[in-house]
C-alpha cells in the first residue's frame, strides 16, 4: 500500500466516530474525495455523497453506481457522572461488555478529548461467584482522573466515548485497528473513485457513500440508496475472518485474511451484478472468494436493495478476525485486492446490462 494511502486509511479509521457523531471521519473521508469527484453533497444524516459523472452520452450511457461503506464505528455515550466524579456510560452499538474492564478510553468532550481507564471492581474485592460472569456495562465505569467539579464542568450527557487506540500494521501485510468496521469500506469506496478517474471516467456515473449510523440499524445505508437512487448499490463491509482458533467453519464457512475480498452470494445479492464482480476479479487478476448469504447479509446491503422499487445489490467484504473489538485485525492486501475488482467492475458496465434475473 501506498504510503499516501495508509495515511488516508490511519486517519480515517483513528477519526472518532460513534454512530451518531461521525462527523470528524466525514471530514475526512470529504477532503480525500473532494480531490477526485465531480460534486461532492452530505446529507441531512450527515452521509457523505461524491459524484464522478459518467463519459457515456445517450445510449452509452451506463448504469449509475454506488458504493456504499459505513463511516460510524461501536462506542459508548456519558450517561451519568457520580457525584465522585467516575461516569457511567452506555453502548452505542454491539459493545462486548467482557473487553472492557482495564481498557483505556477516550472521551471526546466539546473542549478536547479526555482519557480515561475502565474501571470495576478489582478481582479480590468481587464475590467469588461473580468472578465466573461477565461485569454487566451498568456494572462498570470511567475514571477520568480529575476531580468531581472539574469533571462535571467539563463533561456533558450524550458525550460520545471510543476505545483509547489507534491504527497501527504488524507481522506480514497486516493492520490492527479499532474501527476497520468499517471505515476500511468507506476507505475502498473512496480509493475507487480516486482510480476510476484516473482511467478517464466510467461509463456511467460513480458515487462514493460514505454512510452513516449504520449499527444502529442501517439507517444512513437506507436514507443514501434511497436519495441517490442508483441503478447498482454495493455495500463494502468487514466479513468474519474463519481462519484463527475456534471458529466453527462449518456454521461460518471458509474466509480467511490474505486471499482476497469476499464477494456475497444469496438472496440479498443480485445475481448479474455476482456474475459480473467474479469477472472483474478474474480479469483484474487479484484473489477473491465467495461467501454464502441465504437470507439477509444485516449490512448496507439489505437497505440499498430494498429501496424505492428494489435495486440491484451486492456486498463485498474484508475478511476481519476480532470484529467489535478495540483489535480489529486484517490483511492490507485484502483492501488493495477490493479496490482493484471493483474498479475494474465499474469500468466495463456496460451500458445494455440487464440486472433482472433471468
Amino acid at each position: 500500500m501506498r504510503p499516501a494511502d495508509l495515511k488516508f486509511l490511519k486517519d480515517l479509521t483513528e477519526a472518532p466516530s460513534p454512530s451518531g457523531f461521525e462527523q470528524p471521519a466525514a471530514k475526512v473521508f470529504r477532503e480525500f474525495v473532494t480531490k477526485h469527484a465531480d460534486e461532492v453533497t452530505t446529507n441531512v444524516m450527515g452521509s457523505v455523497h461524491a459524484v464522478l459523472h459518467g463519459k457515456g452520452k445517450g445510449a452509452k450511457k451506463g448504469p449509475s453506481v454506488m458504493l456504499a461503506g459505513h463511516i460510524d464505528e461501536v462506542g459508548m455515550m456519558v450517561n451519568w457522572i457520580t457525584p465522585e466524579g467516575f461516569i457511567a456510560f452506555k453502548a452505542i452499538g454491539g459493545v462486548d461488555a467482557a473487553i472492557l474492564p482495564g481498557m483505556r478510553v477516550d472521551l471526546h468532550a466539546k473542549t478536547g478529548v479526555l482519557r480515561g481507564v475502565m474501571g470495576r471492581l478489582p478481582i479480590h474485592l468481587i464475590e467469588e461467584d461473580a468472578r465466573k460472569t461477565v461485569t454487566k456495562i451498568e456494572k462498570l465505569f470511567i475514571d477520568l482522573g480529575l476531580p468531581a467539579e472539574r469533571v462535571k464542568a467539563l463533561v456533558r450527557i450524550g458525550d460520545p466515548i471510543t476505545y483509547g487506540v489507534g491504527f497501527e500494521t504488524f507481522g506480514d501485510g497486516m493492520a490492527v485497528s479499532r474501527a476497520f468496521d468499517d471505515k476500511m469500506g468507506a476507505y475502498i469506496c473512496a480509493r475507487v473513485l480516486e482510480e476510476v478517474k484516473k482511467a478517464g471516467g466510467a461509463p456511467g456515473d460513480v458515487i462514493a457513500a460514505a454512510t452513516v449510523q449504520e449499527e444502529l440499524g442501517l439507517r444512513g445505508g437506507t436514507t443514501s440508496a434511497y436519495g441517490v437512487d442508483p441503478t447498482v448499490g454495493i455495500a463494502l463491509e468487514v466479513g468474519h475472518a474463519t481462519d484463527y482458533p475456534d471458529v466453527d467453519k462449518r456454521n461460518h464457512g471458509e474466509a480467511d485474511c490474505g486471499k482476497g475480498p469476499i464477494i456475497a452470494r444469496g438472496a440479498n445479492i443480485n445475481p448479474m451484478v455476482f456474475e459480473g464482480l467474479v469477472a472483474a476479479a478474474e480479469k483484474a487478476k487479484v484473489a477473491y472468494q465467495i461467501g454464502a448469504e441465504p437470507r439477509g447479509t444485516g449490512t448496507d446491503a439489505n437497505a440499498i436493495q430494498l429501496s424505492r422499487g428494489g435495486k440491484a445489490a451486492a456486498l463485498v467484504s474484508i475478511p476481519l478476525r476480532y470484529m467489535h473489538t478495540p483489535t480489529e485485525v486484517l490483511a492490507l492486501s485484502d483492501i488493495e485486492d477490493a479496490v482493484k475488482m471493483l474498479t475494474r467492475y465499474v469500468l466495463d458496465l456496460d451500458p445494455k446490462t440487464d440486472f433482472t434475473p433471468r
